[in-house]
């Protein structure tokens, strides 16, 4: 069965994330900073009454660390039973990928980015890492306990 995901760029890279999951796609805004929480967590955001923790997708990943200007984009998706904040360079679009176009990631060892990754789809010539969502809030439960 095909799968649609919206895409968005980090860098040079573009990402996918299943359509079911985004709750909502908005422009950036300060987080306000916690104490004690992992590096990769830039704080949270209030989204209309409700307090988000918003990651930094690029530092999670292991690629750097993102210095947010008012062109990034925060992606609100669903995670488990609780909404997190993706900071991401910019949103492309919606694609459909057939199973065909799934594969596998190769054996790249112990890869930080590799853990965060679902597999890869070829669409139009790109190449897409299709991000496995639930594997980013590791080590994350106790920061939304704090917020």
């Amino acid at each position: 069965m095909s799968r649609q995901l919206i895409t968005f760029q980090l860098g040079d890279q573009i990402l996918g994330v299943d359509i079911m999951a985004i709750r909502e796609i908005r422009a950036w805004s300060p987080a306000t900073p916690l104490p004690n929480v992992p590096a990769h967590v830039r704080g949270v955001v209030n989204l209309r009454g409700i307090v988000l923790p918003v990651l930094d997708l690029r530092h999670r990943l292991g690629w750097g660390v993102t210095d947010p200007s008012a062109r990034h984009v925060i992606i609100v998706v669903r995670i488990g039973e609780q909404l997190q904040g993706l900071i991401v360079d910019a949103v492309n679009d919606i694609v459909t990928v057939p199973p065909e176009a799934m594969q596998p990631l190769p054996d790249m060892g112990e890869a930080t980015a590799a853990h965060y990754l679902e597999g890869l789809a070829t669409i139009d010539q790109r190449l897409i890492l299709i991000l496995a969502l639930e594997r980013l809030s590791d080590n994350i439960a106790t920061t939304a306990e704090a917020a």
